[in-house]
């Protein structure tokens, strides 16, 4: 059971989850830009890879799980009401930031 929790990999939330040395050495050597310009070559290229494989015109890189959870909820609830299970993450963790906007 050691071994296997050894390889085991954390995917519950984006606070947990820790960069691989590979992924330290793409940090490292990527090419950098301001991304609010699109003059980021790394997250234009992440951006249309994402929107490519889901069939989109358009994706959007957000820094965290709880961003994209609340970028989602904002812009599918523009003047209506939104109903959520009491015990969900998006209800417990978000409540705040979405009841003030």
């Amino acid at each position: 059971m050691a071994n296997a929790k050894k390889h085991m990999i954390d995917l519950r939330s984006d606070a947990v989850t820790l960069p691989t040395e590979e992924m330290l050495e793409a940090i490292k050597n990527a090419e950098l830009g301001d991304d609010v310009y699109k003059e980021d070559p790394t997250v234009n290229k992440l951006e249309e890879m994402a929107a490519k494989k889901m069939g989109k015109e358009a994706a959007l890189l957000v820094p965290s799980g709880t961003m994209a959870n609340l970028v989602s909820v904002m812009s599918n609830t523009k003047g209506v009401t939104a109903l959520f299970w009491r015990l969900s993450r998006t209800c417990i963790g978000m409540r705040l930031a979405v009841s003030q906007r």
